[in-house]
């Protein structure tokens, strides 16, 4: 039995499988609660979007300066191999409450279920359950006050870094597929997007069992799917020293000709590697990002 157990089946740069199915994660995530911040005047809390499937938010609201003036919302959706990170970790929290206050936009920060415990699709349907849950607010008597209050739903964006911007291109395909009432979507933000291409494409096969191999179309969005997507506008970051670098220039390449009718634009990082931005954000580049990033948000 010790022997079976510590017998490797599986081993993935994110993560090892033992023979007896136990899984070790070679990342660990700490969470922290949300809190208000007195320096920036971004309140937040958590919120219950289903309880079964366990899917949660944070929400950040920045300093309402006209309580009669709604603002637009950001669904962002956090990185991490599908497999590590939360919502609720201090460099997720800190990020994406620095976006609510610079961008002036409430924030709706989803907390998915991670691979390969719940095995893909899970977190592609959490994440989807959690915009759907955004959208129920349309008529401003869904079950969260900061929305039903202050959120425009006619000016949404959806933004990830990362695996998160595998979410969100999905995210924007699924709304121009599916459509999703009460809700316009304006803009998608992909930072440093992961669409397959790399050594990584093996644990996410393994990750989704029921997978259609690498022509996946969560894994290699199709042509028709670039098409179709449910927004106006698109902005994609990449890094020049990123492993991903290639494959955010490839995923704008393919959108502008697959005949989608939005716009494109993207932005990239001299000198700088993967989710650099992340890491600290007094950087003057990280800085510059997130300033690009709210620029996206609020242009006419």
């Amino acid at each position: 039995m010790d022997s079976l157990s510590n017998e490797i089946a599986h081993e993935f740069r994110f993560f090892r499988v033992y023979k007896d199915g136990r899984i070790q994660k070679f990342e660990s995530t700490h969470k922290i609660p949300p809190y208000d911040d007195q320096i920036t005047g971004v309140r937040s809390k958590d919120v219950v979007v289903s309880s079964e499937p366990a899917i949660s938010a944070r929400i950040f609201l920045p300093k309402i300066q006209d309580p009669t003036r709604k603002l637009p919302v950001l669904f962002y959706v956090h990185g991490g191999g599908f497999c590590f990170e939360s919502a609720f970790s201090p460099r997720l929290h800190n990020y994406v409450s620095t976006l609510a206050a610079e961008a002036d936009v409430i924030a709706v920060s989803v907390e998915y279920r991670l691979a390969p415990e719940h095995p893909i699709p899970a977190c592609y349907d959490d994440s989807w359950a959690a915009l759907q849950w955004v959208a129920s607010h349309a008529k401003g008597n869904g079950p969260e006050a900061w929305l039903n209050h202050h959120a425009d739903l006619d000016r949404v964006f959806i933004a990830g870094d990362s695996a998160g911007g595998n979410f969100s291109h999905y995210l924007a395909a699924r709304v121009g597929s599916n459509g999703l009432p009460g809700v316009k979507l304006i803009g998608a933000v992909l930072v440093h997007p992961y669409f397959g291409g790399t050594d990584d494409d093996k644990m996410w096969l393994y990750m989704c069992p029921e997978n259609g191999g690498l022509e996946d179309p969560r894994l290699k969005p199709a042509v028709e799917d670039l098409a179709r997507l449910g927004c106006e506008r698109v902005l994609v970051f990449v890094a020049e020293k990123d492993h991903l670098r290639e494959v955010g220039w490839r995923y704008y390449e393919e959108l502008k000709k697959s005949g989608w009718g939005g716009n494109v634009e993207i932005v990239e990082n001299e000198g700088e590697d993967h989710c650099f931005h992340l890491e600290d954000l007094s950087y003057v580049k990280a800085q510059a990002l997130i300033k690009q990033f709210a620029s996206f948000i609020n242009q006419e």
